[in-house]
């Protein structure tokens, strides 16, 4: 491999040609970047260029644009590596044309890594924890992969992050490709996965990753928008299991930053190894259930709630085919998402038309048969008007930080229906639907959860499982043939 290292400092120079040297490279070097330009006509197309950013005669971003405007140059592997660190000059950078940046000083591992990230296949010289500014990791750590063609959300993840004592990031990657050969070189405990990638998609590395790692928790970070969440509910329909919004319209790193430790990180902690149940039984709940009204085995159902987060999508589109087309009562469900998400996850679970699944409106009846998505940013409460059922949509505070919130959801039910509800959690992060679950057995009504080992994170259906509040503990696969005898029960058809 050949290598053009382009910095005004000679001791720079000589520092960097070295290590690519001990890397495979064979060095050339230039002092500016007229210098530079000149050995690129002599060379060829090398296999890396680096260079710095201020230097006399033609700077950096000046070198980088004049390569960029060369089509003979325009795949030219660029590296800029300098002691500007501020996000915007790097952004700058990044936008002129170069492939990566480096801020000096740096380590050979960091280098080792960036080179990694950009698919040149260097040896790793680790033997240990990677040096860095990383705060100091204590256990247990979270090991982490970042995968977007972007630099600037490699490099943002990467430092954000690695801030946190109990996160590490063990790589990035450019391309899909060069995760997957990571993945079976060093498998991490969590992947970040943008959709959008050039050669391979995300979704052709869902498939490849589902294949060889069924279980590992994989996390897309995409954008806010209409193709943004289709695309998102697609892989998460795929086996992703858990998505965040890439940060838009923020005024300021910081803010971007803040967003990113307040939303990603919760997430990524929530699939922290978790050690496998030991002999944990499904069917009834093996805790002492509160003291609650003897059930009315005569008075039927007459709706079904349903409360998931975590993991949903997939969830849902396994449960409601098994029991919601012929279902006597209305479905409401509750699934943690923002507004352009729901109205997808609704068009999605509705699929060819089998079952009738669409985005709740205000003051809309609750038919038999319907099923009702929450609309994000908004509450979900159910009301009566003499026999008939109806849905009312607020934006009330959130909830447990939720809104749409299964607590709220699952009081309002409570109160109107009583011993009439039959509440399903499902996998998902948090206690959102204890408070409710309390309520529903109060009342008489019946409780089912999802179980921990199909549950992609079983802290929903967990909290309620070991409160006594469910009736039913079961595997996903399970909960179907129980929601129809329930709801069948007392009616004229058996189902």
């Amino acid at each position: 491999m050949r290598a053009l290292v382009v910095d005004d400092s000679k001791p720079s120079r000589s520092i960097l040609c070295r290590m690519l040297r001990e890397l495979g490279f064979e060095t050339t070097e230039a002092c500016n970047g007229r210098e530079a330009l000149v050995c690129l006509k002599q060379l060829g197309k090398p296999d890396l260029v680096t260079v710095n950013w201020n230097m006399p005669v033609l700077d950096g971003i000046e070198f980088i644009q004049a390569v960029r405007s060369d089509v003979r140059f325009r795949e030219l592997l660029l590296l800029m590596i300098s002691v500007e660190s501020d996000p915007e000059k790097v952004a700058m950078a990044l936008g002129a044309g170069a492939n990566e940046y480096v801020v000096k000083p740096f380590t050979k591992q960091q280098l080792i890594d960036t080179l990694q990230g950009l698919g040149v296949s260097v040896a790793s010289s680790r033997t240990g924890p990677s040096p860095s500014t990383a705060a100091p990791k204590q256990g247990p750590i979270q090991r982490v992969l970042i995968v977007d063609d972007s630099v600037v959300i490699r490099r943002t993840l990467a430092n954000i992050l690695d801030e946190d004592p109990q996160l590490q990031v063990i790589g990035t990657a450019a391309d899909c490709r060069i995760a997957l050969d990571k993945v079976r070189q060093d498998t991490p405990d969590v992947i970040l996965l943008d959709i959008e990638m050039p050669n391979m998609d995300g979704f052709e590395t869902l498939k490849a990753l589902r294949q060889t790692h069924p279980r590992l928790p994989v996390i897309m970070f995409s954008a806010l928008t209409e193709r943004g969440a289709a695309a998102t509910l697609d892989a998460m329909l795929l086996g992703a299991n858990d998505y965040v919004s890439k940060p838009t319209n923020l005024s300021s790193f910081n803010a971007v930053a803040q967003r990113i430790r307040e939303e990603l990180i919760p997430k990524i902690k929530q699939f922290v190894p978790r050690e496998k149940p030991a002999g944990r039984a499904t069917g009834v709940s093996s805790r002492p259930k509160p003291e609650r009204p003897k059930k009315n085995e005569s008075l039927p159902i007459e709706i079904v709630l349903i409360g998931v987060s975590t993991g949903g999508p997939a969830a849902l589109a396994r449960l409601l085919p098994s029991f919601a087309a012929d279902c006597p009562v209305p479905v409401v469900i509750v699934q943690h998402m923002p507004p352009v998400f729901t109205r997808r996850l609704a068009e999605r679970l509705a699929g060819n038309g089998k079952l009738n699944v669409h985005e709740g409106t205000s003051g809309q009846p609750l038919t038999p048969g319907e099923i009702i998505i929450a609309p994000g940013d908004h509450h979900a409460v159910v009301t009566r008007r003499g026999n008939e059922l109806s849905l009312v949509l607020n934006q009330d505070p959130p909830e447990n930080s939720c809104r749409p919130s299964v607590d709220v959801l699952f009081r309002s039910a409570a109160s109107v229906c009583q011993a009439g509800v039959l509440a399903v959690v499902l996998t998902g992060m948090g206690k959102d639907g204890l408070n409710g679950c309390q309520r529903i057995a109060q009342a008489g009504g019946q409780v089912f959860v999802q179980d921990e080992a199909t549950s992609v994170v079983w802290g929903m259906p967990g909290h309620v499982a070991n409160a006594g509040l469910a009736d039913k503990v079961l595997p996903l696969q399970q909960l179907g043939k129980a929601i129809k005898l329930c709801t069948w029960r007392k009616r004229r058809r058996a189902p």
